[in-house]
C-alpha cells in the first residue's frame, strides 16, 4: 500500500453492494388516514318526574345549551318521549349520559326522586 502524502489521500475499503436495494422507509413522517371513530346519540328519556325548567337548566349546565334550544329539547321529550342532545365519540357519550343519571332531583317537583333516565345509542351509518 502508498503511503499518503499531502498530495494523494487513501480511501478506507468500503464494500459496496452490488445491486441497489429497495428503499424502505423509516419514521415515515406522512400523516396515515385515520379511521373516523364511530359516533353516538347521548338520548334523554321522558318521565312525568322533572319540569321543563329542570331539563332546559340541565341542558344548559351539561351541555353548554341556551335556553331556547333547551326549551325546544324539552319539548321534544315530552312530545316525542326521547330527545337526542349530543351526538359525539362513545367516551364523550358515555360520560354526558352519566352526567345526566348525576343531575339529581327536580326541586320543584315532590315526586321526582331522582335525575333522567338517559343513555346511548350507535349514529346510524
Amino acid at each position: 500500500m502508498p503511503a499518503a502524502t499531502a498530495d494523494t489521500a487513501v480511501e478506507p475499503a468500503v464494500a459496496v453492494p452490488a445491486t441497489p436495494q429497495a428503499a424502505t422507509p423509516r419514521g415515515d413522517s406522512r400523516p396515515k388516514p385515520q379511521k373516523p371513530q364511530p359516533r353516538y346519540h347521548v338520548v334523554l328519556w321522558n318521565d312525568e318526574d322533572h319540569t321543563y325548567q329542570y331539563v332546559i337548566a340541565m341542558l344548559q349546565k351539561l351541555f353548554g345549551h341556551p335556553p331556547e334550544k333547551g326549551y325546544l329539547l324539552a319539548r321534544e321529550v315530552d312530545r316525542q318521549g326521547r330527545a337526542i342532545v349530543l351526538t359525539t365519540t362513545k367516551e364523550h357519550a358515555e360520560l354526558k349520559r352519566d352526567q345526566i343519571r348525576a343531575f339529581g332531583a327536580d326541586r320543584l317537583l315532590n315526586r321526582s326522586k331522582g335525575a333522567m333516565s338517559a343513555s346511548i345509542e350507535p349514529e346510524p351509518s
